[in-house]
């Protein structure tokens, strides 16, 4: 089966609902018990009832997402799964080193609660944007947003898989990046539905301000490496946890190269562990000879077990 990664989603996975067959497991009642503890009470019923536009709100959003992944996480914990590689996209980076063991839930779910007022206070709203763009390379996709920065500040986000690139920075610049991207050949650029230009420049002051929370940690040394967003590298021990996670809020996701990292280790088989199936995708189109599966309720679950019975 070759080695196995456990990876964790992001921002934009979320759904009102989530996570609830998991939560009603022993694993996930023990993680569902530290998210009302450590959270208000409405927090909790946002996730089962929503509002849906309350539960996209960055603060409420990652901190939820959070507690989902490291529900399914449990689970397959208990099953007897043991990783060699963790990985996150953004906020999924989180949930990675909480289930490396690198800090507690509790720890994470006030950190990502924070990190999102912090990104959310960053840049006042309509200033800021993110668009994907679809069918150009990030050489291309730069291209576009180096020459569109005679209207602001705009740079590549995330580099998800190939032919798909987001980029983020201040409205006006995002806009021209797009029209310079199809100029170049982009299928398409389809502006995101988000409250702020994450992984931009502009979130830099946001990431300092992360800074004083994150150095009151205890970060533990992960049991297996994490793979970390701003360089698409291991981090093995807690001293390099700080500075990593401070820089990944205005830096752009390397999650294609951590992919391709992962895949160079010898991984072949890749975990999905949260609220939809972004990841699976993305690793799909990036990696498409290894198998993907993915736990975010019961049917999920019962799949991944059995392939993993049937491969030992």
């Amino acid at each position: 089966m070759g080695k196995l990664a456990c990876i964790f989603p992001g921002q934009g996975s979320q759904y009102v609902g989530m996570g609830q067959e998991l939560f009603a497991t022993p694993g996930g009642r023990e993680v569902w018990q530290i998210g009302k503890e450590t959270l208000e009470e409405e927090f909790i019923r946002i996730i089962e009832e929503g509002p849906e536009e309350e539960l996209r709100r960055t603060s409420n959003t990652q901190p939820a997402i959070l507690l989902t992944s490291i529900a399914a996480w449990q689970v397959v914990e208990k099953e007897g799964i043991k990783p060699d590689y963790f990985a996150g996209h953004s906020l999924g980076e989180y949930s990675a080193y909480v289930a490396a063991g690198s800090l507690s839930l509790k720890e994470a779910l006030q950190i990502v609660r924070k990190r999102g007022e912090l990104m959310e206070e960053a840049v006042p709203p309509g200033q800021g944007t993110m668009a994907a763009i679809l069918g150009l390379d990030a050489d291309q996709v730069q291209e576009a947003c180096t020459n569109a920065q005679t209207e602001g500040k705009v740079g590549i986000a995330n580099y998800n898989s190939p032919g798909q690139v987001v980029i983020s920075g201040e409205t006006q610049a995002v806009n021209k990046a797009c029209t310079i991207a199809k100029e170049l050949g982009a299928k398409r650029a389809i502006p995101l539905a988000v409250s702020g230009p994450f992984h931009s420049s502009l979130m830099a002051k946001a990431g300092e301000s992360l800074r004083p929370y994150l150095e009151e940690i205890s970060w533990q040394n992960p049991r297996s490496p994490i793979i970390a967003n701003i360089h698409a590298q291991e981090i093995r021990e807690g001293r390099g946890i700080v500075d990593s996670l401070v820089k990944q809020v205005s830096s752009g996701v390397l999650w294609e190269q951590s992919l391709r990292y992962l895949a160079d280790q010898g991984v072949e088989t890749f975990i999905e562990l949260g609220p939809g199936k972004v990841l699976s995708g993305l690793v799909r189109k990036t990696l498409p000879k290894v198998t993907v599966l993915n736990c975010e309720d019961l049917s999920s679950l019962k799949k991944l077990l059995a392939y993993l019975k049937e491969s030992r």
